[in-house]
């Protein structure tokens, strides 16, 4: 829980962060505009005892070159080769037959602006280019083919030490939440497995219970109404229609007592709209963002059709989670009168360029799925299942004369359609739960 509650304050410091990216910055480069003026002028960079014209132009440039950080989160590359075209022009001027001539020879020409450009390998789509980028800007701000100790190593750790460093502590911090969703997901199944073994073993011990004493009962229900057909006298007659009700009473109370033990508890699958919130709750939890959409009067369905579409949603976001953690899902449900119509439907995982494991064909009763991202999803995890797939669902949905359709998007998702009567007569409920 305090994990949570920590990743939902860092959500919203990030959502304001993000928020307010314009302005954070545009006050960014106009600091880091004048500071690296007043560095210049002081004496701490290129700038020469006796300035001309130039150097005052390439002020104006260098200027010109710092504000750019405002958009180093819309094209980051591009600040990086602007801040470093302009640390060569400036080498370049700086050299044995340049027209430049600096106070101090052994200083680092580039601005400090360059510290922040370097970070812009965060925000770069293509990480490979960006990585390119950084190392153009490190080799010319180092100045390796004018060999100094100092400036080497200054330029080294302004543009390629600390991104290296972020890149490592974000890759860390990736795969310590990997590692949590996987704890989360596998205790999860866990429980699910438990759950299962003790549905199973309910559903023994009601079906022994229900073929002994049924067997017997049934006999003297028989045997009652026999003697009461042949028996002579009124009070016999009497007696066994007595003893034949009993037991008529006794099969009728048996049947209802099998079928509560064959259910679940109560409480514990009876869908409502704060069960299938929790659904989405839980998944959105441990990063599988679901938006739930529902449309019509609720209790239009009966509690054996609402029961019916719980399982359904609830199995295909536990196999979203176990075979593509972080795909986002869209769950809607629309209610009228004759039917109940309910869809599952999640994109691709992040980082699969369109290959997806199916919801629900991937119960390993059922296919070889092909597995999400190896660092979030866990071949071991996804091995394993709670019995509850593609052929079970589909058995509970034509007991009802539902209709259920599975399979992939054009996205390279996968969807899921059904089709169910809004209205189930309680009879054939007990079956259904059993």
């Amino acid at each position: 829980m305090a994990y949570r509650e920590f990743m939902g304050c860092e959500d919203r410091q990030q959502r304001w962060y993000n928020r307010h990216w314009v302005a954070v910055d545009s006050a960014l480069a106009v600091f880091f505009v004048l500071l690296d003026t007043v560095l210049t002028l002081s004496g701490a960079s290129w700038w020469p005892a006796h300035p001309g014209s130039l150097a005052w132009t390439l002020l104006v440039v260098q200027a010109a070159c710092c504000a750019t950080l405002a958009v180093r989160r819309r094209a980051p590359i591009s600040v990086m080769y602007i801040l470093a075209a302009f640390t060569l022009a400036v080498t370049l001027l700086i050299d044995p037959a340049g027209a430049l001539t600096p106070a101090s020879t052994g200083n680092v020409w580039a601005p400090v602006s360059t510290i922040v450009a370097a970070y812009g390998i965060f925000y770069a789509r293509d990480r490979r280019a960006a990585l390119i980028a950084v190392g153009i800007l490190t080799v010319i701000v180092a100045r390796p083919w004018q060999p100094s100790l100092a400036v080497i190593t200054i330029g080294v750790l302004r543009t390629a030490v600390g991104p290296l460093l972020g890149l490592y502590f974000a890759a860390r911090q990736r795969l310590v939440h990997a590692l949590r969703e996987r704890a989360e997901r596998a205790e999860r199944e866990q429980h699910l497995l438990a759950e299962q073994a003790r549905a199973e073993e309910r559903a023994r011990l009601a079906g022994e219970m229900h073929d002994v004493v049924t067997h017997r009962v049934s006999l003297m229900v028989l045997q009652a109404g026999a003697l009461r057909m042949t028996a002579k006298d009124q009070a016999t007659r009497q007696a066994a229609e007595e003893l034949r009700a009993a037991g008529c009473q006794a099969l009728d109370e048996l049947r209802d007592l099998v079928g509560i033990l064959r259910a679940a508890p109560d409480g514990d699958e009876a869908p409502s709209a704060a069960d299938f919130a929790a659904l989405v709750a839980e998944s959105t939890a441990v990063g599988t963002p679901v938006q739930l959409t529902e449309d019509g009067d609720r209790t239009l369905a009966s509690p054996v059709v609402s029961r019916i579409a719980y399982r359904v949603v609830r199995e295909a976001l536990t196999n979203v989670r176990k075979h593509a953690p972080g795909a986002p899902v869209t769950v809607r449900v629309g209610y009228d009168p004759a039917q109940l119509r309910l869809s599952v439907r999640n994109g691709p995982p992040p980082g699969r360029n369109g290959h997806l494991a199916d919801p629900v064909l991937a119960d390993p009763v059922l296919a070889d799925p092909v597995l999400a991202d190896p660092v979030l999803a866990d071949p071991v995890l996804a091995g394993t299942g709670s019995g509850l797939g593609l052929a079970n669902l589909r058995q509970r949905i034509e007991l009802v004369h539902g209709t259920l359709r599975a399979g992939p998007e054009p996205d390279g998702g996968f969807g899921v359609e059904v089709v169910l009567p809004a209205y189930v007569p309680t009879a054939e409920s007990v079956g259904l739960t059993s």
